[in-house]
């Protein structure tokens, strides 16, 4: 019984030992925590300055649509030609809410975060649909300040609001066709009976 509680009290302390370990980033995850809810922020609010600054000058992002844009600017050149009332912009507004999937990932000065987002597209064009996307932030660390060096938002390409309405489309689409086939071969077959 000695033995056992012995082994039990080590086992504690090995734990708490480890759990003091995994928090040594705590400081690092608040600021991270910070950057993300600046992003949504900044997108909610269509805010891109809010959002853009958390940037690297070199960072690459990689959008829902796969066009990649390069640091602050690209990101605010990005929103101003897809968001807004700009001649030729595809949405009146873009809305997100990320979620986080899990701790980041620590390799020294260097951190890699990713999450979940339930997006909310309003385009010009047609009625609002929603996405469910994933998202993975790469950051660095310089001169004690974070800076997202990479972002990449990506979407089930196969099954999605876009693909199901399709899909629908379709369905109604081959209904439709059906039944107009359906009401000309009986206006055909009365008109030939009705003529002899």
């Amino acid at each position: 019984m000695r033995h056992a509680i012995l082994i039990l009290l080590s086992m504690l302390c090995l734990w708490n030992a480890s759990a003091i370990a995994q928090d040594d980033h705590a400081a690092d995850r608040q600021a991270l925590i910070g950057i993300l809810h600046d992003v949504e922020k900044g997108i909610n609010d269509s805010n891109i300055d809010l959002m853009a600054r958390h940037f690297d000058d070199k960072a690459v992002i990689t959008w829902l649509n796969a066009e990649t844009s390069r640091g602050p600017q690209g990101v605010k050149d990005y929103f101003a030609r897809m968001v807004g009332d700009a001649p030729g912009a595809v949405l009146s507004k873009y809305a997100t809410h990320p979620k986080i999937s899990g701790p980041a990932t620590f390799y020294g000065d260097v951190a890699v975060a990713s999450g979940t987002m339930e997006d909310e597209f309003t385009p010009h064009k047609r009625s609002v649909f929603k996405f469910d996307s994933r998202w993975t932030a790469t950051l660095n660390k310089t001169g004690g300040e974070w800076k997202i060096v990479a972002l990449h938002l990506s979407t089930n390409s196969f099954n999605n609001a876009l693909t199901d309405e399709l899909r629908q489309l379709s369905i109604y689409t081959g209904a439709g066709g059906a039944a107009v086939g359906l009401l000309l071969a009986i206006a055909w077959f009365w008109w030939r009976r009705r003529k002899q």
